[in-house]
């Protein structure tokens, strides 16, 4: 293709502003515009929006079809929602206009294992408009299911796979830290998750089934467990104060269960600076098998950026792909965008 490949970006908070910067910084991307569901949003200045502080000339639609005709994208990242049956209706009006979509929402990781027919719907569609359509992310889609299935390679047989990932709470807004119970009690994180509003980590399902998937196994059963991290010293960020006794954060475990034994074990702590008492961040994966395998980093990667950058690299991935929905096991492992995005482009886009 001559042209740069054009990129519309559905969602303008903090990681739909996170990857808008990381495409305008992209040769061989242009961002053409944007689409929120905020209505206030509505005709703003792109740049505006992300708090880049200057104009772009790309006004804020909130009709996506009239997003879509406007700018004519290629691809379309979406970073609207996490839950697949929020997302699908935004997913199912970009391919019916032919648009290759990726998506940041957490259930479109695996999103069968949140709805195993509607996800099949998902490809069935993208199947006849003759688009790709991804999900992805940090985790899901990389630390904790990606990066598992890759180290799996160098092993000719497995007992049981347990991966960790412990990060800081503390640049999330209200949102993110109401789901992990922070600054609750622990009378009230106990009641929230009892009736939904404190759910910790979403991905953990999408992960296991991934996993289990590459490697063939079938999973008898699942086991969630939430747990809230209670805090002995003081803890503020700009959004909540933690006082000692309170909840900081919750420790969301997911074991997935085959010929009765448990085979892989998630484990996802978060809490606000767990620094303040002692504790590191960080990613680790080990796998008991033949040959065993550990491998573990520290500080953790970083969430938001990691999860903008992985979604503007698989661009090409999934221009180059064959119509269909896919994860992240499925494609090419992921690469930076370091030359001109064209370049790695090798099915042919249309103009």
């Amino acid at each position: 293709m001559h042209e740069p490949i054009r990129v519309l970006l559905l969602g303008t908070g903090q990681m739909g502003s996170a990857i808008a910067r990381v495409v305008l910084e992209k040769p061989g991307l242009t961002l053409v515009g944007a689409y929120a569901r905020r209505r206030e949003r509505a005709g703003m200045d792109l740049g505006r929006a992300i708090g880049l502080g200057r104009d772009l000339g790309l006004p804020v639609r909130t009709e996506l079809a009239t997003a879509i005709e406007a700018t004519r994208p290629h691809v379309a990242i979406q970073a609207t929602c996490s839950r697949l049956v929020e997302a699908a209706d935004e997913i199912i009006t970009l391919l019916d206009h032919g648009v290759h979509v990726i998506s940041i929402a957490e259930e479109m990781a695996y999103p069968a294992a949140a709805d195993a027919a509607r996800a099949q719907a998902l490809h069935r569609l993208a199947l006849d408009r003759g688009a790709a359509l991804l999900g992805t992310g940090i985790n899901p889609g990389f630390v904790l299911d990606l990066l598992v299935i890759t180290l799996t390679g160098v092993c000719a047989d497995i007992e049981s796979i347990t991966a960790r990932r412990s990060n800081d709470l503390a640049p999330y807004g209200p949102t993110v830290l109401r789901a992990q119970g922070v600054g609750l009690t622990v009378e009230a994180f106990e009641q929230g998750v009892a009736d939904g509003s404190v759910f910790g980590h979403i991905g953990f399902l999408q992960s296991l089934h991934m996993i289990a998937a590459s490697v063939g196994w079938e999973i008898e059963r699942i086991e969630e467990r939430r747990e809230p991290i209670v805090s002995r010293v003081r803890r503020a960020t700009p959004f909540v104060t933690v006082e000692p006794g309170q909840v900081a954060g919750c420790l969301h475990t997911a074991v997935a269960y085959r010929k009765g034994h448990p085979a892989i074990s998630l484990i996802h702590p978060q809490q606000v600076h767990p620094q303040l008492e002692g504790m590191q961040t960080g990613d680790a994966i080990e796998i008991t098998g033949r040959p065993n395998v550990r491998l573990e980093g520290r500080p953790e990667i970083p969430g938001g950026q990691a999860t903008a950058a992985l979604a503007v690299n698989m661009i090409p991935r999934v221009l180059n792909a064959p119509p269909g929905l896919y994860c992240m096991a499925d494609l090419p492992a992921p690469a930076a965008l370091l030359g001109d995005a064209r370049s790695f482009i090798r099915a042919r886009v249309e103009d």
